[in-house]
């Protein structure tokens, strides 16, 4: 399926901790203290899909049981939210993703409004570290001047990943619904190339930061645990990609993934982590971002923590 711009738009709150924090409802998803850290979740709007970008290769009557607890129809167009991650530790204020800026949907882009809501200027932000190359999670990298939008931080992103979005070959060998994507990536990060850092699979890129390859997603998508005492919580990125099928079938290819049966085995590992440590995770595209995974006999099921 060719996915464009016009496509996707045509598929058609914060709890008392994060009162506590000064957030204001609606741009604030969830908040977490950890020891000497605050973590954020914050709001870059949501996007427009159709239900095949997602759904187009499992099998229809086993995905309509699936969703049928959801009140969710498999033919139903999705409106998943956009969850940017904000840590706040030491004289460290970090993003993790960027958002999608003002040119990729109508209905993303917000998270300057979102940093406002939270009292965080663009310019105090000192680093913002990438999970992928996907435009709802890098094309807010710049302004409408082609300018760094976050001015004063230090960029990161995997190297792998890197790699895969600045080769010139990409833009050929991608699906054809994703062309967009890749000659969005390219130009951006050719433009970001100077301020970027590069990192790999396992590297502590920032004090209590650690990097976990989860590909499958995008070839380089990485995840991020963030530890604070004996405290942790992960930020995934779209390794898990939504609330739904992604728990009750991790298994199940996904249409939004570029190496599906990578990504599946990546999503079944994680989820098998996540829940049998109990580790809370923020989810970019998961109801108000932060929760844990609890096993459901041979699947599992989200919890979500608006608090």
């Amino acid at each position: 399926m060719e996915l464009t711009r016009r496509g996707m738009m045509q598929g058609a709150l914060a709890g008392a901790t994060a009162g506590a924090l000064g957030l204001r409802a609606g741009w604030a998803r969830a908040a977490l203290e950890l020891s000497g850290a605050t973590v954020e979740v914050l709001s870059d709007g949501h996007l427009m899909l159709p239900a095949e970008f997602i759904f187009g290769p499992m099998p229809g009557e086993e995905l309509a049981g699936v969703l049928q607890p959801f009140g969710m129809e498999p033919a139903a167009a999705l409106t998943p939210e956009c969850n940017v991650t904000l840590l706040r530790k030491d004289d460290m204020v970090v993003l993790f993703d960027a958002g999608a800026g003002a040119t990729f949907q109508d209905s993303a882009g917000r998270l300057g409004e979102a940093l406002d809501a939270a009292g965080v200027a663009p310019e105090e932000i000192t680093h913002v570290v990438f999970t992928h190359g996907h435009p709802d999670h890098l094309w807010g990298v710049l302004d409408d001047f082609d300018e760094p939008f976050f001015s004063g931080a230090q960029h990161l992103i995997g190297k792998a990943e890197w790699d895969y979005w600045i080769d010139p070959k990409t833009v050929e060998s991608i699906d054809a619904g994703r062309t967009a994507f890749a000659v969005g990536a390219q130009r951006r990060l050719a433009l970001m190339e100077d301020s970027m850092t590069f990192f790999g699979d396992g590297e502590e890129i920032l004090p209590g930061v650690a990097a976990h390859m989860t590909p499958g997603h995008t070839p380089g998508h990485m995840s991020f645990e963030i530890r604070a005492g004996n405290e942790s919580v992960m930020v995934i990125g779209d390794a898990i990609g939504n609330h739904h099928v992604a728990f009750a079938r991790p298994d199940w290819l996904s249409g939004s993934d570029q190496d599906q049966p990578m990504a599946a085995a990546t999503r079944s590992a994680l989820m098998d982590r996540l829940a049998s440590e109990q580790m809370r995770f923020v989810g970019f595209h998961l109801p108000g971002g932060l929760g844990r995974a609890e096993r459901d006999g041979s699947s599992y099921r989200f919890v979500g923590e608006n608090a």
